[in-house]
């Protein structure tokens, strides 16, 4: 009977803890792999604090070997961060994020940031929080009429605690009524990083034109530098990056403040020509010793129809938690959706895709969630946004970069984003579920549809959770009906 290795070099699986370790410690002892024979266990023994800071100043920041730094990993806890300034600390491809949901949690008045920008101009400070403390007093206004609304829809079931009931009631009455909260409001976070990632992270905060992002930027690598101090001490201002977002005004000219027209809440952009043929090649590519212009070739001369069955074959069985193979990721789509700055927060959390949003402004006005116009609130939730879109203005003219701070959650945000379709399917049976949020839900059914309609045949096998009631193809047996 062979044996997967001899006895004297048995597989060992352990891990090094951070415990015993520092982070900057951990990373030494994985990068001295590549050049010491020895076993981890027996590295770290020899790796000081000290010979670990001498190892990162002379490899990692002296000769460019940055890939270590991603073995050093960061914890960072960042509170009472405006919502504006959180969308910049986690526009990062390779972090995880955990933020304080406006779903599930009541925000008390006054929890907002004001622009330091706007210490010097007391006139215009006070345009800025009469905006917000307006949109806050609205806010809860709202769940209070909200909240009487859904009770009598709801009653309490005979068998339900009133803790549990006024809780169910409160949720239903939060989702919708948060639509109203600037993007001032404020946040906590929780973020995760390797040293890598969080220096380019603290890089971009630092060159941010925004006070309240440089000011982040600053306090994260204070921080950050207790646990790894080598490693992200050198991040600072980026002169490319600080530059970046005038130049590129410039050249546009557009000051993006005016009244714009509005499409389709989703439009397909650009798609593969080829999709079927870039597929089928790929498959055959990996699965054979051919080059790839002979696969492409051999793809070519299948036919449509073989290369139906190529793909289908291979998406045969596949269930709802599956994900689809890589070759799906040789196949491109680019969206231009249109959504409200919620969903919008939501969405971005897909960071496979590379998506470039739009400034946040009111110009493309705002979406009333259907709760708000059962509840007979229309009326004051469009006051509300009266209040936002007057205070962006005001503030618009002589600080353009802080407007956007007094836009809703309800306001709409124009958003190009490239996907593959491995993505999308990631994606649509996410967010096109009954369980996904309705703004986004309702965007990405758009979405989904347009893809359908280009590339029907490669979106025949996948599986949804909830299927729409328009989708094309028979349904599996046993799948339930979307309420979309």
């Amino acid at each position: 009977m062979s044996q997967a290795s001899t006895p004297q070099y048995s597989r060992r699986i352990y891990a090094l803890r951070p415990k015993d370790l520092t982070e900057e410690q951990l990373a030494v002892v994985f990068a001295m792999t590549s050049r010491r024979p020895e076993p981890f266990d027996e590295i770290a023994q020899q790796v000081s604090q000290e010979k670990a800071a001498d190892f990162h100043e002379r490899w990692v920041l002296g000769y460019g070997h940055a890939s270590v730094a991603e073995h050093a990993v960061l914890h960072v806890a960042a509170e009472n961060i405006s919502r504006l300034a959180c969308d910049t600390l986690e526009d990062n491809r390779l972090g995880s994020y955990t933020e304080k949901s406006s779903r599930y949690q009541v925000l008390p008045p006054g929890y907002y940031h004001v622009p330091q920008e706007l210490d010097q101009d007391q006139a215009m400070a006070e345009v800025f929080r009469q905006t917000c403390d307006g949109l806050f007093a609205a806010y809860e206004r709202m769940l209070t009429g909200v909240s009487e609304h859904l009770k009598k829809k709801h009653p309490q079931k005979p068998d339900e605690r009133p803790g549990a009931y006024n809780l169910r009631i409160r949720r239903e009455a939060i989702d919708s009524c948060r639509f109203l909260l600037p993007a001032a409001t404020l946040t906590n976070v929780g973020v995760t990083m390797n040293a890598r990632s969080m220096e380019h992270a603290i890089t971009k905060l630092l060159s941010s034109e925004l006070s309240e992002e440089r000011e982040l930027g600053e306090d994260i690598k204070r921080r950050g530098q207790e646990i790894t101090p080598t490693l992200i001490k050198y991040a600072q201002v980026n002169k490319y990056l600080a530059a970046a977002g005038e130049r590129q005004q410039e050249q546009t000219g557009d000051s993006g403040n005016g009244p714009l027209p509005l499409d389709v809440d989703a439009r397909l952009a650009h798609y593969d020509t080829q999709a079927d043929l870039k597929l089928a090649a790929s498959m055959l590519f990996r699965h054979s010793t051919l080059s790839y212009e002979e696969a492409w070739r051999r793809a070519e001369d299948m036919g449509s129809e073989g290369r139906g069955r190529v793909i289908a074959g291979m998406l045969e069985g596949m269930g709802p938690h599956d994900a689809p193979p890589r070759e799906f990721e040789m196949v491109d789509y680019t969206f231009e959706l249109i959504m409200d700055y919620g969903a919008y927060r939501e969405f971005k959390r897909h960071r496979m895709q590379s998506y470039i949003p739009q400034p946040l402004t009111v110009a493309h006005g705002s979406l009333m969630p259907q709760l708000i116009k059962e509840a007979g609130l229309g009326g004051e939730f469009g006051e509300a946004m009266e209040v936002s879109e007057s205070g962006f203005k005001k503030v618009y003219k002589s600080y353009p970069l802080l407007a956007p701070y007094l836009a809703t959650h309800a306001h709409k945000r124009r958003v190009l984003t490239k996907m593959n379709l491995r993505e999308c399917y990631h994606l649509f049976k996410l967010r096109t579920q009954r369980q996904a949020h309705f703004s986004i839900r309702l965007v990405m059914d758009k979405a989904l549809r347009e893809a359908v309609r280009v590339h029907p045949d490669l979106f025949r096998h996948m599986p949804l959770r909830d299927f729409p009631e328009w989708w094309p193809f028979k349904k599996p047996q046993g799948s339930e009906q979307s309420r979309m």
